[in-house]
């Protein structure tokens, strides 16, 4: 019997095996926003096979013990740092790509969208997507990891409790953006760029999977490990 097995939660495996979440990328389940279902229920929703994904993560695990990684135990490193992580990588990123990939899909509007209408749709989801990263990333530098980084230095329950009533507000942030990449996923047609698509084109579509399996990331480490981490020190 492997390490892990269908009943646990989605999030519960990528915590204990972040490179599980290749797998799921590759089946196209969603660990990050929907991590508190069970991989059955994710399997049969999907219609997929389970002993063939078990078998990917496991195995995938029997090997990845068997070399030295360095993948950081979130689930044990102090709040702080975990917080530090997430704004020096997943922020980082979306300060850094969000702008480009803004100017791609407004380029590929303008010189495709007349043959190509679902480029609309493409360029307002993105834009959405956009503007609510923009507003959450934010809120979270500026409110709530300060009032982590103070609850480790001082041990106050205000400070400890002001970053979990944030928990509920962030955690449908991260839904409503899941959502809506599912959505440029479906308008796209799983990113399938057209014949007469030009480079830009399929820059913009890689880019914007990119985002996606980034955004998968992000979202586990806060939906999956901080948030909870924050709950249990209230108890």
């Amino acid at each position: 019997m492997g390490t892990f097995h269908s009943s646990q939660k989605l999030g519960e495996i990528v915590t204990k095996f972040p490179k599980a979440a290749d797998v799921f990328k590759e089946y196209r389940i969603d660990f990050c926003c929907g991590g508190d279902r069970t991989l059955l229920t994710a399997i049969k929703e999907q219609d997929l096979s389970e002993p063939e994904i078990l078998d990917k993560i496991n195995n995938l695990y029997e090997d990845f013990k068997n070399v030295k990684t360095e993948d950081k135990d979130w689930t044990k490193a102090p709040l702080g740092e975990l917080v530090d992580h997430i704004v020096n990588v997943h922020h980082a990123y979306l300060n850094a790509e969000l702008p480009r990939i803004s100017e791609l899909t407004t380029k590929i509007l303008r010189v495709h969208g007349e043959h190509h209408p679902e480029l609309s749709m493409v360029h307002k989801l993105f834009h959405t997507v956009k503007m609510d990263f923009e507003s959450h990333t934010i809120k979270e530098e500026t409110v709530q990891y300060p009032a982590i980084k103070e609850y480790e230095k001082n041990k106050t329950k205000e400070a400890l409790r002001k970053a979990i009533r944030l928990n509920q507000e962030l955690s449908d942030e991260h839904t409503n953006v899941g959502n809506i990449l599912k959505e440029l996923r479906e308008v796209t047609n799983d990113y399938e760029v057209p014949a007469d698509g030009c480079n830009t084109y399929r820059l913009t579509y890689a880019k914007l999977q990119e985002l996606e399996a980034e955004t998968f990331q992000h979202i586990h480490l806060e939906n999956n490990i901080l948030f909870p981490r924050l709950m249990e020190l209230d108890k």
